[in-house]
C-alpha cells in the first residue's frame, strides 16, 4: 500500500468518530485502531503465492434441548368449547357492578349472551351457541383474548 494513501487513513481515522477500521487489498491488510493520544496502524503482508479466498461461515451452533414442557395443572373439563370469534377485552357482567351473565352449572340456551368482548370501544355480546350446562368459566373477567382462545365449557 502507498505511504500516502496511509497517511490519508490515518488522518481519516484520527478526525473521524471511527474508531477503528480495516482495508484488506491485494498486497496486504491494514488495520487502523483509534486510541486516546494517536492511531495504532497493523499491517500484515499477504503472501505473493496465496490467492484470496473466504471461507464460509461456520453453521450457528444448534440450541440446547428444550425440557418437555410440565402439563397443565387446571384440570381438563370436557364438552363442548365456545371459543372467542375475535381478539379483544373478556367482560363477565354488562357494567361492572352488575351479575355476570352466567355462573358456572347454569344452564343455557341457544342465543343467550354468555359475555361481552370489547373490540375497539365496541361492545360485542357473544352467544350461546348449544343447549347446555355451564361446566367451566375459562375467560378472566377484564383480561385480552385471542381469537379462538376458549371461553366456556358447555355440556
Amino acid at each position: 500500500m502507498d505511504l500516502r494513501k496511509l497517511k490519508t487513513l490515518i488522518d481519516l481515522v484520527s478526525d473521524s468518530n471511527v474508531s477503528e477500521l480495516e482495508i484488506t487489498e491485494a498486497e496486504g491488510t491494514v488495520r487502523i485502531v483509534k486510541a486516546q493520544p494517536q492511531p495504532i496502524v497493523q499491517y500484515a503482508q499477504m503472501p505473493a503465492s496465496a490467492p484470496m479466498t473466504y471461507a464460509p461461515a461456520a453453521p450457528p451452533p444448534a440450541p440446547p434441548a428444550a425440557a418437555p414442557a410440565a402439563p397443565p395443572t387446571a384440570p381438563v373439563v370436557e364438552g363442548h368449547v365456545l371459543k372467542s370469534p375475535m381478539v379483544g377485552t373478556f367482560y363477565r357482567s354488562s357494567s361492572p357492578g352488575a351479575a355476570p351473565f352466567v355462573e358456572v352449572g347454569d344452564t343455557v340456551k341457544v342465543g343467550q349472551t354468555l359475555c361481552i368482548i370489547e373490540a375497539m370501544k365496541i361492545l360485542n355480546e357473544i352467544e350461546c351457541d348449544k343447549d347446555g350446562v355451564i361446566k367451566a368459566i375459562l375467560g378472566e373477567n377484564g383480561q385480552a383474548v385471542e381469537y379462538g382462545q376458549a371461553l366456556f365449557v358447555i355440556e
